[in-house]
């Protein structure tokens, strides 16, 4: 296998996309990055982290609000209306992953990643779905929260999701061409993908 590997996964909300990414990344021996993403942007931009977590994944006035509210949490007053726009704070977030890329073998889960690295040739690609019956008990356990509120949640994060991966990408978020590989969790389950993602990275390097 080659000696640096860049796995990017965008994932359905409450399809198990992170917690197949964080085994894989522990299989594999190599870097893992979900909502850590957040904290290296911070650190290269010098914005506030906070900026970072309000926008996460969200576009147009959500990414407005959070800059706001990135530099009150730094004392500051944005110096001009808009000198930092969505934009900005998208292209803040694609220079920490491009310089993960570049300095170290990783999974990186959602925030674009797999558009981002589109010419990097250590970089596959990997969605992952599952039935609607299993991410809403799947989202149920770990937020303790009924059918009708996991749906819901469901439903919005999806959605928010998608409208983010299409503005920044000019592709379809979920669609199988946007991609290397979709995989239904539902067929294989957590670890059973896991280990299928292992041997087609492995087969692939």
């Amino acid at each position: 296998m080659k000696d640096r590997i860049i796995l990017t996964i965008g994932r359905q909300f409450g399809s198990g996309g992170g917690l197949v990414g964080k085994q894989l990344a522990k299989a594999l021996g190599i870097g893992y990055y979900d909502k850590e993403l957040l904290a290296v942007a911070a650190r290269e931009s010098g914005l506030c982290q906070e900026t970072f977590e309000r926008a996460d994944e969200r576009t147009d006035s959500g990414l407005s609000r959070a800059l706001t509210a990135g530099y009150s949490c730094m004392g500051m007053y944005m110096p001009y209306p808009g000198i930092l726009s969505n934009d900005g704070l998208f292209k803040f977030q694609s220079d920490a992953i491009r310089h993960l890329a570049e300095q170290e073998s990783c999974v990186i889960v959602g925030r674009c990643a797999d558009y981002i690295l589109r010419d990097n040739p250590v970089c596959l690609s990997f969605f992952i779905h599952d039935s609607k019956e299993n991410r809403t008990n799947r989202i149920k356990s770990y937020r303790q929260i009924n059918d009708e509120e996991a749906a819901e949640q469901m439903r919005k994060n999806d959605k928010t999701r998608a409208a983010y991966y299409n503005y920044y990408t000019n592709k379809t978020w979920g669609v199988a061409a946007s991609y290397r590989l979709t995989i239904d969790v539902s067929v294989l389950g957590i670890d059973g993908t896991t280990a299928f993602i292992k041997d087609f990275v492995e087969r692939a390097f």
